[in-house]
């Protein structure tokens, strides 16, 4: 049996526990030593200085790529916008042209029905041809309408006729408005009879 002073005694029956038991003791020491050693500091590794260099200029390399890449994707960007810009820049005054170079064409027509005034009719066409290549060196094309497929992306239909014979239906048959190309994007639709 154990000697156990009074001051032990006292302290277990203050605490209102018995005192542990030897196999108590070690376990408690093992749990003890277990939280010290997971609450002990990580063991952090030292990077030598040209470790760190290294890692530094790798790092500053990505950066500059990345950089890089941006720049040029921008570049290319830019210059596909200033190439739009510059190539659909006369657009507002060529749309202004355009009627007048339909007057021109119900003039030509006009003009085939009458042989009076042929001096007339001479001068209107030296004009319309001098206009109509002015146009097209600026990048203006007539769309051709009549007999094609009809194509929402190019025509605009008026109206729909019975179509005059079967591979004439979902067909241009007539052209109420001459469409136009601004280096090769629409620049006005073609206005157009459908035959159904």
């Amino acid at each position: 049996m154990q000697n156990l002073n009074n001051e032990d005694i006292k302290s277990n029956e203050v605490e209102g526990s018995s005192s542990p038991l030897p196999n108590q003791t070690e376990e408690l020491t093992e749990v003890k030593n277990e939280t010290e050693i997971n609450s002990a500091p990580e063991v952090q590794v030292v990077q030598t200085p040209e470790e760190l260099m290294k890692a530094e200029i790798e790092q500053l390399n990505d950066k500059y790529i990345r950089l890089f890449a941006e720049f040029d994707n921008y570049k290319r960007r830019t210059a596909k916008e200033r190439l739009e810009l510059f190539s659909m820049a006369n657009r507002e005054t060529i749309l202004a042209l355009l009627p007048v170079l339909d007057d021109f064409e119900r003039a030509m027509k006009a003009f085939q029905n009458t042989a009076e005034a042929a001096s007339l009719k001479e001068g209107v066409e030296l004009i319309y041809t001098k206009f109509n290549q002015i146009m097209q060196s600026k990048g203006v094309k007539p769309m051709e309408s009549i007999g094609q497929p009809f194509n929402i992306d190019f025509h605009e239909a008026i109206t729909n006729i019975s179509a005059p014979s079967e591979d004439m239906k979902g067909k241009v048959i007539d052209e109420v408005e001459k469409g136009y190309f601004l280096n090769d994007k629409v620049v006005r639709f073609a206005k157009v009879v459908v035959g159904e």
